[in-house]
């Protein structure tokens, strides 16, 4: 699981390439954790190449959309997969989060 953080067009973009699993959770959230601390910017998570998430990266990304919307912030999710939104869908996230 590759992890990138970037700054693009005034936003905070965090760009996450591979499998989101259970082994990779803790590495990916300590990678993310500079988006905890993001004022005054939107946060997009781009799953470009996101090939699948398990319920413990929905927990990550759960708690980088409750800090950003405690600063008043959105957190946006950008070109996700069919496999990837089923799991959105079957859980009720795609009813929380805002897709681009």
């Amino acid at each position: 699981m590759k992890t990138t953080i970037q700054e693009q067009d005034g936003n905070m973009v965090a760009i996450l390439e591979g499998s989101l699993d259970t082994a990779a959770a803790p590495e990916t959230e300590k990678a993310m954790s500079p988006l905890n601390d993001v004022e005054g910017k939107d946060i997009i998570i781009d799953c470009t190449d996101l090939k699948y998430i398990s319920s413990a990266g929905l927990r990550i990304f759960l708690g980088i959309l409750q800090s950003a919307q405690e600063k008043g912030g959105h957190v946006y999710i950008r070109n996700i997969n069919d496999e990837v939104r089923s799991i959105f869908t079957i859980t009720g996230f795609c009813n929380i989060f805002e897709f681009k």
